[in-house]
């Protein structure tokens, strides 16, 4: 056992005199961190009241908050085996956690600046208050609620057992769109893409709702069981509706909606038989799909015979294409703005008699098979969820 402590001690020292002659010969240059995504959000203090800063404890007492945090993606933004793969790319720089788990707290290492200004170089030090059970619970209650030694909260509160700070412009869109809006082109060949917040600014709801509008809808309910109805916001932060997990439930806000034509239930034979689907970003203040360039919608239309042998399909796609070596550039985009609708056709010519069956499914997908695979993400990980279906019975006559 000392043999092997001994050993770890000597790869520390090691360690710390590497990075203690990197910083200190005169032709290296420490670069600070500048840009938001470089920077965690710095160890916060449990504040008096509190014996930790992990959502089960907030959950103790916010019965309802906890329960539907946990059906959120944010329960999960670590643990997602997508993420995790990614992490595990030599491309992978070490700013990338800064979203998934926020805290400092949740972090292995502070990260004190890079070496002549390469993010492959970062000056990293042990962080003296890692929690790696915070870290596993991803964007947690403390996440948003928690700075300076206090609770942040939109109301105040005087009946709270610990600190409450009163700041609802800290918890306003803000705060969401400090990650929801990373935008930039890291290295040639990697570009983090996540436009929400500039597609909301630049859209007809902006100064009319906002995130918290539409992923946090108010209610009135009991913040604390025994102490009152009170306005409060649902925590599930709906959004795409695909879970990280196949054993997790998540919630959905379906920002398309779906305006299916009619179809006769009797053709004769030789007709045509058309069919049109009309989707519309009705709902959403940015486009569709938003966040990760990697998501698409499929609208997929599939006519079979009695004896149920695909005659015809077709299928449309909406969604970004991008190429990622050798630089990594947007290809095409078609994605839908607000309010922006678009129109499918499906035809068929009817050359024999029979009953037909036409299926209609519209999935939304988090990234394609192909890579998928490529992370080495097995059938457990769900890609998709499906939003619409329908089948109509068609008699040629």
């Amino acid at each position: 056992m000392k043999k092997k402590l001994y050993t770890i001690s000597l790869v520390f020292m090691g360690v710390v005199l590497l990075q203690f002659t990197n910083c200190n010969n005169p032709k290296t240059k420490i670069h600070p961190l500048t840009k938001s995504w470089e920077i965690a959000v710095p160890n916060q203090e449990i504040p008096e009241g509190l014996s930790s800063l992990s959502a089960k404890q907030c959950g103790a007492c916010h019965t309802k908050h906890y329960e539907e945090w946990k059906l959120s993606t944010h329960a999960h933004a670590w643990t997602d085996l997508q993420f995790q793969a990614e992490l595990k790319k030599e491309s992978s720089p070490f700013m990338c956690i800064n979203c998934h788990i926020p805290l400092q707290n949740q972090q292995e290492y502070i990260v004190e600046g890079l070496i002549d200004g390469d993010i492959y170089k970062p000056v990293k030090k042990p962080n003296p208050h890692f929690d790696q059970n915070l870290q596993q619970e991803g964007i947690n209650c403390a996440s948003c609620h928690v700075r300076n030694n206090a609770v942040i909260g939109t109301k105040g509160s005087t009946n709270a057992p610990h600190k409450t700070v009163k700041d609802a412009d800290f918890l306003s869109e803000k705060l969401c769109i400090s990650c929801h809006n990373a935008n930039a082109v890291i290295t040639p060949t990697l570009a983090c893409s996540f436009e929400t917040g500039d597609e909301w600014k630049s859209g007809p709801y902006f100064g009319k709702k906002n995130c918290i509008s539409c992923h946090m809808e108010s209610v009135d309910r009991e913040i604390v069981p025994g102490f009152g109805v009170k306005p409060s916001h649902y925590h599930y932060f709906a959004g795409s509706g695909i879970p990280k997990l196949s054993t997790v439930e998540t919630k959905i806000l379906n920002g398309l909606a779906v305006y299916p034509s009619k179809l006769e239930r009797f053709y004769s034979k030789m007709d045509t038989i058309n069919y049109t689907l009309k989707v519309i970003n009705e709902f959403a203040g940015h486009r569709l799909p938003t966040g990760d360039p990697e998501r698409f919608f499929n609208s997929k239309f599939t006519i079979k015979n009695e004896n149920d042998s695909v005659l015809l399909s077709k299928t449309e796609r909406i969604g970004e294409h991008w190429e990622w070596y050798p630089e990594a550039k947007k290809m095409a985009d078609n994605n839908l703005d607000p309010m922006e609708e678009r129109k499918f056709t499906f035809s068929y010519h009817a050359l024999e008699k029979g009953r037909l069956k036409l299926s209609v499914v519209i999935t939304k997908h988090r990234l394609n098979k192909e890579s998928a695979d490529y992370n080495g993400l097995d059938e457990n990980y769900p890609l998709f969820i499906t939003v619409f279906d329908e089948e109509y019975i068609i008699d040629v006559k």
